[in-house]
């Protein structure tokens, strides 16, 4: 398998992984199962991810990532507004 298109999976895959999540917590509007820490852990590795794909001159590895950051703020986010005090 080209290499080129095995990133391209590896990165859509990895990208879509947590968008059921972020479906089932705006639909039941309860985040008592999300970890913050978790989110925010994975949010800066990703965020990392995107600055290695600047350096590297890599746009597979900025496209994915820069929308699982997206996706995984809008979590974060969700998490914020449903988070009960």
């Amino acid at each position: 398998m080209n290499e080129n298109i095995l990133g391209i999976i590896a990165g859509v895959l990895t990208s879509i992984s947590m968008i059921p999540q972020l479906i089932k917590v705006i639909k039941e509007k309860n985040v008592d199962d999300i970890s913050l820490v978790m989110l925010l852990v994975l949010i800066s590795g990703l965020s990392l991810w995107v600055w290695y794909g600047f350096m590297k001159d890599e746009m597979p590895i900025i496209l994915s990532n820069a929308f699982a950051v997206l996706v995984n703020i809008s979590l974060l986010v969700s998490y914020m507004i449903y988070k009960k005090s």
